[in-house]
């Protein structure tokens, strides 16, 4: 009995979350040069930045520098850190997931739970609906081509682009 109530109020408290942060704080209502600050008051490490609206925060362990612009429709797993540099510029529906599973056994592939933290230097550029997985760091100044998926880290300067992402030139 004990152990369900202890679930239950982590639930209850995870809505409570979601609610604040991902509903009202995330809502077109909210003017997006003020989200910033509405985010710091919720526990994110959020320096001054341009947050657009509707993006998810699956935990308050996300990190943004300043002069951060993040465009509408990102996805901040938050199962691990994510922390973003200052002066970064995130395209619209990019998917930041820190979160996995080790490989299961065959009747259920996904196995135990892994998680790895997420590290997008200063200046970099992310691309519109990029995908950035677990352990990846995107170096400083570094340009991530539109709907590329970034499974390898990248290096410092270095334009990537495709599925999975490889480099295409160094800037």
């Amino acid at each position: 009995m004990i152990g369900l109530v202890t679930s239950l109020r982590r639930e209850l408290r995870r809505a409570a979350r979601d609610l604040v942060l991902n509903t009202v704080i995330a809502s077109a209502a909210v003017v997006p040069r003020a989200r910033w600050r509405l985010l710091r008051v919720v526990g994110l490490d959020v320096h001054r930045s341009y947050v657009q609206a509707r993006c998810f925060f699956g935990a308050r362990n996300v990190s943004i520098g300043a002069g951060t612009f993040i465009n509408y429709d990102c996805f901040f797993d938050g199962s691990a850190p994510i922390t973003i540099g200052r002066k970064v510029r995130i395209g619209m529906q990019c998917l930041f997931v820190t979160g996995s599973h080790e490989i299961g056994t065959p009747d259920q592939r996904a196995g135990r739970e892994t998680a790895e933290p997420i590290v997008i230097e200063d200046g970099a550029w992310i691309g519109a609906r990029v995908t950035v997985l677990p352990g990846v760091t995107v170096g400083r100044g570094a340009v991530v081509a539109a709907g590329a998926v970034v499974t390898r880290s990248v290096a410092p300067m270095q334009t990537v682009a495709g599925v999975p992402a490889r480099p295409i030139r160094a800037s």
